[in-house]
Formats: C-alpha cells, sequence, structure tokens
C-alpha cells in the first residue's frame, strides 16, 4: 500500500490541531500536508491586545514548522478541488500553482468578516480577522488622536476622537472595552484631548454577548458603562461614508472610524464545491465525514457538524469547538487505516472569556460565573494554557505592560488600501 498521504487546508485552530495530533497518532507513517496562506498559527483571541498596543503581533502567531514537527507546510491557497480525481490544485503567494493529490482531506479552511448590504461599509470600513487588519488599526487608532491634537476645527477634532464598533458579539466586545483604554493613554500627552474619546458599540440584539452566558454579557455591559462607551441595542448601520456613520435610528454619528466586528461566514471556496451546505457550512455526519465522500472530512467553521449535546442543532462557530473537531478528525481518520475506533464529535462547551482590558474580565469556567481580577486571572491563564507556543513571550509582555504602559505609536507598515474588509481570512472565534 502507498504510504498514506494526509492533506488538511487550513492552519487555524481545527486544522492546527488536526495536523498536530495526526503527527503523534501516524509515528512518521504517513505524509501529513497543510496548505495554508500563511507559515503561522494565529492566536486570535490576543488580537484586541495588539490591535490596542498591549502585545506586538509576533506574540500571537507560533510557526507551523516548529509546532508541527514531522508536518509538511506548504504556503498557498487551493483555488480548485477535484474530490473524485482525489487531488487540489494550489497557488503559491508568488503565483506558482501546483497539483498535491491525497487519500485523506481534511477540509478547515475556516471563515471570513460577515458582509451586509449596507451602502459605504466595504468602502469605509475595516474588519478583524487577521493581523494586518490589527496592525492597521492600532495605527489608525493612533493616527487618529494625533491628527485630532493638531486640529483647529472642533468638529473635526470630536470626529476624530469618535469611534464606531458594529457587533457586540466576542470580539466586538472586547475591542471596544480594551479600545477605550487605549485612547485614553494616547490622550495623556494633550490636556486639549483630555475626556474627548468617543466609543460607541452598536448591535441589532437586544444585549451585549448575544450567544453567551447572560450574566458574562451582564458583566461585560456594566463594564462597557463604566468606561462610558456608548452601547446601543437594536441599532445597525444604515450608511457608512467618509464623514460619518448613519445609524439606523436617523442619528448621523460623525467618526473617521468604523470598526465592523459583526461576525464571520464559511470562506467562500465552499460554495464552489457544489456540495451539501447548512448555514454555508458543509454537511457532515457526526463522525465529520463529507456527505458522499468517505475519505473527505470537514472541521471548524468550515462544516456544519451535528451538535450531539443539542439534538438538531450545529456546532458552534468557536476555536473551542474548532479545536476538538480537529483532535477527533484526527482520531477518525487514524481509525480508517485501522488503528482504533472512530468516535462521533460531542462536547459540551467548558465556559467562555472574555478579557475587558485593564484588570477586569468576564469568565464562566465551567459554567461558574466570574468577574473582576478573578475573573482576570481566569481569562489569562486560559490563554496561555490555550497557547500552543510564545507564552512566555507573551507573560513577559503582560508584566511589562503593567509596570511600564503601553507604548503608542505608529508604524506605518499597513495602509488602509492593503486591508479592505472583503479580505479577511480565517481564524475561528474562542
Amino acid at each position: 500500500m502507498a504510504r498514506p498521504r494526509i492533506v488538511i487546508v487550513g492552519a487555524g485552530f481545527a486544522g492546527f490541531a488536526a495536523a498536530r495530533r495526526l503527527a503523534k497518532l501516524s509515528r512518521d507513517g504517513a505524509d501529513i500536508v497543510v496548505v495554508n496562506p500563511t507559515d503561522y498559527f494565529l492566536y486570535l483571541p490576543l488580537l484586541p491586545e495588539v490591535a490596542t498596543g498591549l502585545l506586538e503581533p509576533r506574540r500571537v502567531t507560533v510557526p507551523l514548522a516548529a509546532a508541527l514537527p514531522g508536518v509538511r507546510v506548504v504556503l498557498g491557497t487551493v483555488e480548485t478541488f477535484d474530490l473524485d480525481g482525489r487531488t487540489l490544485t494550489v497557488r503559491d503567494p508568488e503565483g506558482g500553482v501546483r497539483t498535491i493529490g491525497y487519500h485523506r482531506l481534511v477540509m478547515a479552511m475556516g471563515s471570513v468578516n460577515k458582509l451586509l448590504p449596507v451602502p459605504g461599509v466595504v468602502e469605509h470600513a475595516h474588519g478583524f480577522r487577521g493581523i494586518s487588519e490589527a496592525l492597521y488599526l492600532r495605527d489608525h487608532i493612533t493616527r487618529q488622536i494625533e491628527l485630532a491634537a493638531n486640529a483647529t476645527d472642533e468638529q473635526e477634532r470630536q470626529a476624530r476622537c469618535t469611534f464606531v464598533v458594529v457587533g457586540a458579539g466576542y470580539t466586538g466586545t472586547e475591542v471596544a472595552a480594551q479600545g477605550v483604554l487605549y485612547t485614553e493613554d494616547l490622550v495623556k500627552p494633550y490636556p486639549e484631548l483630555h475626556g474627548k474619546p468617543r466609543w460607541l458599540l452598536l448591535d441589532t440584539a437586544e444585549r451585549v454577548l448575544p450567544s453567551l452566558d447572560r450574566r458574562l454579557a451582564d458583566a461585560a455591559d456594566g463594564v462597557l458603562h463604566e468606561r462610558d462607551v456608548e452601547v446601543l441595542m437594536k441599532t445597525s448601520v444604515q450608511e457608512a461614508t467618509a464623514a460619518g456613520v448613519r445609524l439606523s435610528t436617523g442619528d448621523f454619528v460623525p467618526s473617521r472610524s468604523l470598526i465592523w466586528c459583526v461576525g464571520v461566514r464559511p470562506d467562500p471556496v465552499i460554495e464552489r464545491l457544489g456540495l451539501p451546505t447548512d448555514q454555508g457550512r458543509l454537511v457532515v455526519d457526526e463522525f465529520l465525514n463529507v456527505t458522499g465522500y468517505p475519505d473527505v472530512y470537514a472541521i471548524g467553521d468550515a462544516a456544519a457538524v451535528p451538535d450531539l449535546t443539542m439534538p438538531g442543532q450545529i456546532t458552534g462557530m468557536t476555536a473551542q469547538h474548532a479545536t476538538r473537531h480537529g483532535a477527533t478528525v484526527a482520531h477518525n481518520i487514524a481509525a480508517s487505516y485501522g488503528r482504533g475506533r472512530r468516535r462521533a464529535y460531542k462536547h459540551h462547551d467548558l465556559g467562555f472569556v472574555v478579557d475587558l482590558g485593564g484588570l477586569d474580565s468576564a469568565a464562566n469556567p465551567l459554567h461558574v460565573p466570574l468577574r473582576g481580577l478573578p475573573a482576570k486571572m481566569v481569562t489569562r491563564g486560559y490563554h496561555l494554557l490555550s497557547m500552543p507556543g510564545n507564552r512566555v513571550r507573551v507573560a513577559s509582555d503582560w508584566l511589562l505592560d503593567t509596570v511600564l504602559g503601553r507604548h503608542g505609536v505608529q508604524l506605518g507598515l499597513i495602509r488602509g488600501d492593503a486591508v479592505p474588509l472583503e479580505s479577511g481570512k480565517p481564524n475561528s472565534q474562542p
């Protein structure tokens, strides 16, 4: 029998976990290939801390080659799949195209920014799905405060100090909560800007963190109000312009900053496969097999995995599920070669953590509600345990920031046109 080749498309939480577990299970008995646009795994939950100057970008990136010994990493994006011929074509970063064959295929392409048909959003908003977007946002916020300090017109000054975050889910709530602390630090050298920064958090839902436990939401909402973040529920963006944002209430908010955290949708490549989907995600069975193709699996945000703990529903698009999808699919692939028995995916969530910056967090480990410093300790401990690398570096940055404060400067590495809203690329939410 030919040496098995297992190809994993995507190195987000799901793909990374699958590759790491397969490498251990195979004991060098298979060729494991990961196809990914970047050479790193991105620890997405800490991205708000990159955007607000607490962490350097390399802290939240883990090199795939070092973290996945025995796994071959192919840089590129998949252009086409031939599931009947068991091949896929990959375009590398310099435009070269190659064909890769496989015996088992794992689709873990992840998700991209969710777009809504709102005039002006694509042109004037920026998403929050990758390192480039986080770096751009950090520069943009810093630049707006510096330009506000030199503005002679009071209306322009206030507009540059106003930041609108759309989406009060996990990411948007953290960005708003941590962003207000960042701008408070940025205005310290400018007495004329004290009290000027204004942050708004919008959502069509009835409360912040609508998908999480009510007690977590109430704790986060309390912190936001204490920091004077304007939380506008049952409110959406009607139009975005270069001068500001028109809300569904009819109000116009002058602003130069529209941060799009509405949510995610499965990678558009899934639509081109012509396979059954549910909510845009590939239909799989409880063993993570794609319908009609026993040698093809889908996991993470790309897959509509049946939630056996909640019959009739599919698992959420979270890092917690994605990581466990990866471990399960690795065992099931090993079982397909006669090593062990395949298992159905079943997981009860262990709780969630929300980092609100400063000494505030909200967490419910094992469904025990916590807030403030105890929640902060749990949140940071959870992230350090969950990261597959860079733990010492991240902890060191946190310690230095506590003692010395953050460093607010523009680096000018990413231009706005380099991170259009439609380009957001995949990794699961926590």
